[in-house]
């Protein structure tokens, strides 16, 4: 199954120091298991657009449109054999020490 990742974290972390090389370390772990698929850091929230067609008029509005102290900071796909998988893969994710990781299966669409 694949599982999306959202890599969060709010304005203000909880304190500590991500080590040099950790994410790497975790990426490569997932590479050679096969469980990674793709992932990658995201721009500040301030470069975001939120894109919105309301009444058949297009709405586009600078930065994020809901205000929260927290922020998606990066994402991942990876697939693994079930939910205990992913959890134990992401539980050492660096970012599980000081922000948050969801795990959110992924649901295709059966056009």
């Amino acid at each position: 199954m694949e599982y999306m990742l959202f890599i969060a974290s709010d304005q203000n972390p909880e304190p500590g120091v991500e080590q040099p090389g950790e994410i790497q370390a975790w990426v490569e772990e997932g590479r050679q298991r096969g469980i990674s698929i793709r992932g990658d850091r995201l721009r500040p929230i301030e470069d975001a657009t939120t894109v919105r067609v309301r009444g058949g008029e297009l709405l586009v509005t600078d930065g994020p449109f809901t205000e929260s102290k927290e922020w998606i900071a990066g994402y991942d796909l990876i697939e693994c054999t079930d939910l205990d998988q992913a959890i134990d893969y992401v539980s050492r994710h660096p970012m599980a020490k000081f922000g948050r990781i969801e795990i959110r299966p992924m649901w295709p669409l059966d056009l």
